[in-house]
């Protein structure tokens, strides 16, 4: 599967809420494990598929956001779920900031052994 966001993916570890709408029109509800979010989209795992260009809203301890389910596959422990937010709804950590938050970017900038020992602490 080929990545089309042009922004950065920062890997985290949230559980959120997650609402939409079924074929039959009914509200559905399930909690997700936020897996990587950037500007304008994330990654949920969820135990069950949801259908594709499904519109949802994903909850958090600050608000909301909303989007469409753009790819939905199966690995080993579930479903992954990239969305897509609206363009009305795009992440900020200044409103959302998940509880476990890793820039992988800056892992390669990190010392190699040997060095500051004290640059080596930082987490």
């Amino acid at each position: 599967m080929q990545d089309r966001r042009m922004e950065p993916r920062l890997l985290c570890a949230d559980l959120v809420d997650v609402r939409w709408k079924d074929a039959g029109g009914r509200t559905r509800r399930i909690v997700a494990n936020l897996e990587d979010i950037s500007l304008s989209g994330a990654c949920l795992q969820v135990d069950l598929p949801i259908p594709l260009e499904t519109n949802l809203r994903i909850g958090h301890r600050k608000g909301e956001l909303q989007g469409r389910i753009r790819y939905c596959v199966y690995r080993e422990i579930g479903y992954f779920l990239g969305v897509q937010f609206e363009a009305s709804s795009r992440w900020s950590q200044r409103l959302f900031k998940p509880l476990h938050l890793l820039d992988p970017r800056k892992l390669a900038r990190r010392p190699k052994a040997g060095g500051d020992p004290q640059a080596e602490a930082v987490c």
